[in-house]
């Protein structure tokens, strides 16, 4: 656990996107108006992973792909707590994406903030499961051959209660969407955040994004189930980015009988 001031400097490489996704994430939990105290960051392994030890709150770090699992538990014993799950692409969808898919199908009332940059940047430039078709690494040494995977379109079928996506060139827009979802009470809440690695992913650069993010429109209804998948089916040369999607549906914890009257905690130290 981690409460107080940090004081170790980010070892992340100069001009990465997580710079922004940090400094961002301060902004939003005061915005918000978040108990430090009761905030909970949870993550895995790499690059993304190493965000909670440079920020104040309750820290969990785990093992690679299990961040999910780890802040289930922490929420079903204290449901009062704010947990925030920090995770690269690689991270939640590719070592994690089984707890994903779950997480969202149970609609556990945590935040997902994932900081997708389209590589694995800890282990050096592998292709995660977000790469493009084509993209060439050291390892995919022919293009990556395997299509995409599609956090935003799977969240949504599986009626996931919040899912959006921003990106770090927009700092006011990351910051709009990371309030909303801390706000968020109904269940699971999926930020996918587009950043840049600066090291070894030189196709979707800042520039590249800048190009193609387009706010969503006003007009948009996120209740609207069909017509959120196809925003979220939408990537090339235009992405959306804001809210796709809402859902109604309570969480895992109001569907809990041993939740209602008090927390877990609580009730095992007999309060």
């Amino acid at each position: 656990m981690n409460i107080g001031k940090a004081d170790t400097q980010p070892a992340w490489c100069p001009g990465c996107g997580n710079f922004a996704i940090l400094k961002t994430l301060e902004e939003a939990v005061a915005e918000a108006g978040i108990d430090r105290r009761k905030l909970v960051l949870v993550s895995g392994i790499g690059q993304a992973a190493k965000l909670p030890h440079y920020t104040r709150a309750n820290v969990f770090n785990g093992l690679h792909g299990r961040a999910l699992p780890a802040a289930t538990g922490i929420k079903l014993a204290n449901h009062e707590l704010t947990l925030v799950v920090t995770s690269g692409d690689g991270d939640m969808y590719g070592e994690g994406g089984n707890h994903f898919i779950h997480a969202v199908r149970r609609n556990i009332g945590v935040k997902a903030f994932v900081h997708n940059n389209q590589v694995y940047g800890l282990t050096k430039g592998q292709a995660s499961p977000t790469s493009e078709l084509g993209f060439v690494t050291k390892v995919q040494t022919h293009g990556v051959v395997s299509v995409p995977f599609n956090p935003l379109a799977l969240a949504i079928v599986e009626d996931c209660c919040f899912v959006a996506r921003s990106y770090t060139g927009d700092r006011d827009h990351l910051r709009r969407m990371m309030v909303a979802a801390l706000a968020e009470r109904g269940g699971f809440a999926l930020l996918d955040i587009l950043q840049p690695c600066v090291t070894f992913n030189k196709v979707n650069t800042f520039r590249w994004y800048k190009e193609r993010a387009r706010p969503i429109d006003d007009s948009h209804d996120p209740f609207d189930r069909e017509k959120a998948l196809r925003l979220a089916l939408k990537w090339g040369d235009e992405i959306p980015v804001g809210i796709l999607y809402r859902s109604r549906r309570p969480s895992f914890e109001a569907n809990s009988p041993a939740l209602a009257g008090k927390t877990l905690v609580a009730q095992l130290a007999g309060r």
